[in-house]
């Protein structure tokens, strides 16, 4: 998709453009959810189970809602219409129906005047539980037939061999997402039987319509508003305060606010899926890949969610950016009772990555080979066929080209001096520099962008112009990825606007825009955006005669024919579009066919000091190339790969929730690790343009591939230095000291 664009427009596509929300958000002046304030506000509160499996056999609410100052006490027979919600499946109750399935499942919701009434009205209720026994082993979940989807791929001759064979069994602990701002939102009445919700959200639309069909009312009578995320990464794809919220503000006729607390988060929204993995790959002597064989389980918890289409990922880049003629794969999500999984932040293909990539340095090192000799050996690129579903990949994606260039990138300095802060044990002062061993090593992601499987996916988008400059409308969330930069930069490209304003609509303004996760919304609603503004700039063009669009006028022949007052003369013009990606659809038995609409690839290479005695670790530095398609924001690009690699960093050595017998132990940020300033790894980037054939002047999706192949690049640099090969992530200390 391509246009002629007018050349010096300011702010325009592929310059380093500042987000408006970036000044705000550092001053400590940005609105979020929980900021939120409506005058005769009451405050929400929920009553959640102490057991991760039970038996609802009493729920006295009476001492509650008698409380000075109590205005609600609601529970699941107080919900109007459908009794559950979920995005792929409707299977989980609005509140306990009788059974908890997870630790922290919500069983009553309260409003009263202040948040510390709320809370003790809750702390008030008593519930009366008999214990049941969890099923929390995956595998026996999967052996007992509990299972959300289960699906094989048959690609090749079962009976090829290679000459060398490598095998191993890989897991991956349960990640939570761990936005800084907790879950939150309002719901306000109208007057009218009606409500207007403020509820953070990845995908606004389809909040509405759960919500709508719970508490049994017409669409139009809800609104829900976008309003400030303070960290999404998948956690906001579900539903958290929404429906409760709303159902205190209709039983009250007040305006309602919720907000929940740091270990409420928690489990307060899904996490990243942890997985069992056994791979065995074959190769030729010059290291040709001839077989990959895998075994995966998902591990989906109490609910479904979006474990299917993170299985089908998962399953779909088992072998990752490499060909391969003959590959078999058995996977399986599956149902227990620990906390719900979901989306999160490269869905399904993490986990993957983690294993492959342990693999092909296994399989280097059996052959004697280079690890980047045996990547670029196998490398996938246009033209050949995805070595799962036998896809054939269309459009760029230049995988010897970000190893290439991440492997060109300068090397540090070996350490010097004895500053502690540069050693594993930091300031603890406990690692004597003679014990540091450096390593280094690499790995590359591969990750498809926007729906597959046949998946209707699209995004609405109005492009208006005003006398006062441009509008664009689009119920796209922005979760701080920039958004709202590429949108401005597509309309002054096309248009030749210097003044370019975003809109964020609600449910009632115009359709959706599809979720904001899956890489997609810089080439769904972006392409949304470019397509609306072509649309309107050549209806300018042809009602005005002239073949130039300027910012003070229609020009032809290089003489203005009409100002911008004659454009909008009788009010503003618009141009309105809803735009797809090209079609995809569902595999075959044998897991066949054309199921993504696009590819993006990644590769990392990083630099880790390690104390072998103690098991520390050092994330020296994490290098990488991005394939992008297109520069938009060359800036905001650099700003998603810093940042996906501290996501990176944090599930390669530190961020794991501990879950037993389906209880959380760690729900908060005192005992979940997540990396801070201090441990952030210095990284140097690489930008790889070769233009898409689909998206905005070539532009591509990046928000899930730079946390993809960062964390097993930081493993194999750690196995690198310690000569041992690892199997799990996070690496924890007794991995690497061996106990």
């Amino acid at each position: 998709m391509s246009v002629d664009t007018a050349s010096g427009v300011r702010g325009g596509i592929g310059t380093s453009v500042r987000r408006p929300d970036g000044e705000p958000k550092v001053m400590g002046n940005f609105a979020y959810a929980s900021d939120l304030h409506a005058d005769g506000m009451l405050w929400g509160a929920t009553l959640r189970s102490p057991h991760p499996h039970a038996r609802l056999i009493g729920l006295d609410t009476s001492r509650a809602a008698a409380m000075d100052g109590v205005h609600a006490v609601l529970t699941q027979d107080d919900v109007p219409g459908k009794p559950s919600f979920g995005q792929e499946e409707q299977d989980q109750p609005v509140m306990c129906d009788g059974i908890a399935r997870y630790w922290g499942e919500p069983v009553a919701v309260v409003a009263a005047v202040d948040e510390e009434t709320a809370r003790l009205a809750v702390s008030a209720i008593v519930a009366e539980w008999e214990p049941l026994a969890p099923r929390v082993d995956p595998q026996h979940a999967l052996d007992s037939g509990s299972v959300y989807r289960s699906m094989q791929i048959r690609r090749g001759d079962p009976e090829a061999a290679g000459t060398v064979v490598v095998e191993g069994l890989y897991e991956t602990a349960t990640q939570d997402q761990a936005p800084l701002g907790p879950e939150a939102g309002m719901a306000i009445p109208d007057g009218d039987g009606g409500l207007d919700l403020h509820v953070t959200s990845q995908w606004i639309h389809v909040d509405h319509q759960q919500i709508v069909a719970c508490l049994a009312m017409e669409p139009d009578q809800i609104r829900c508003h976008p309003v400030g995320i303070g960290g999404a990464f998948g956690a906001r794809e579900d539903i958290s305060v929404h429906i409760h919220v709303a159902m205190l503000s209709l039983a009250t006729g007040r305006p309602v606010k919720m907000v929940y607390d740091r270990s409420e988060s928690f489990v307060g929204h899904v996490k990243r899926h942890p997985s069992m993995l056994w791979c065995r790959h074959e190769a030729d002597a010059d290291g040709t890949l001839v077989k990959v064989d895998t075994r995966l389980i998902l591990d989906g918890g109490a609910y479904a969610h979006t474990s299917r289409a993170v299985l089908a990922n998962s399953a779909f880049f088992t072998v990752g950016p490499y060909r391969c003629d003959n590959v078999f794969v058995d996977a399986a999500a599956v149902r227990t009772n620990n906390p719900p999984a979901g989306a999160m932040r490269g869905f399904g293909a993490v986990q993957t990555c983690f294993a492959y990539e342990m693999q092909m340095d296994r399989l280097a090192r059996a052959l004697s080979m280079d690890p980047l000799d045996l990547r670029r050996r196998n490398a996938l690129g246009p033209g050949d066929p995805m070595a799962t579903s036998g896809q054939i990949i269309e459009g760029s994606l230049p995988t010897v080209g970000v190893i290439d260039a991440v492997a060109a990138i300068p090397l540090p300095p070996p350490i010097e001096g004895d500053d502690p802060r540069s050693l594993p044990g930091g300031t603890g002062l406990t690692t004597p520099p003679s014990r540091v061993v450096r390593g280094i090593g690499y790995a590359v992601g591969l990750k498809n962008l926007a729906f597959s499987e046949a998946f209707d996916d699209f995004a609405e988008a109005r492009v208006v112009m005003t006398p006062a400059g441009v509008e664009v409308h689009t119920a796209a969330i922005e979760v701080g990825q920039g958004l709202i930069t590429v949108c401005q930069q597509i309309a002054r490209t096309v248009l030749n606007a210097d003044r370019v304003a975003v809109v964020w609509a609600d449910t009632s303004q115009i359709g959706s825009a599809g979720s904001t996760s899956a890489s997609r919304q810089t080439q769904m609603t972006g392409g949304a955006v470019h397509a609306a503004s072509v649309g309107l700039r050549d209806a300018i063009l042809e009602r005005h005669g002239g073949d130039d669009l300027r910012s003070d006028g229609v020009y032809r022949s290089g003489e203005r024919v009409a100002t911008i007052d004659d454009i909008c003369t009788g009010g503003p013009v618009e141009h309105h579009v809803q735009f797809r990606h090209p079609p995809t659809e569902r595999p075959d038995e044998n897991g066949q066919g054309d199921v993504h609409a696009g590819f993006v690839v990644a590769a990392h290479r990083a630099v880790v000091d390690v104390d072998p005695d103690l098991g520390l670790v050092r994330v020296v530095r994490v290098d990488t190339a991005q394939d992008v398609g297109k520069a938009l924001n060359p800036q905001a690009i650099t700003g998603q790969l810093e940042g996906g690699i501290m996501q990176g960093t944090g599930f390669a050595v530190m961020e794991r929730l501990v879950v037993e017998d389906g209880v959380i132990l760690n729900p908060t940020f005192t005992d979940y690790l997540v990396p801070t300033f201090m441990d952030a790894p210095a990284v140097e980037t690489r930008i790889i343009e070769e233009g898409d054939h689909w998206g905005p002047f070539g532009a591509k999706g990046i928000g899930e591939s730079p946390t993809i192949s960062s964390t097993p690049a930081i493993v194999s640099a750690i196995a690198n230095a310690i000569g041992k090969d690892l199997t799990r992530v996070p690496v924890l200390p007794e991995d690497i000291v061996g106990l």
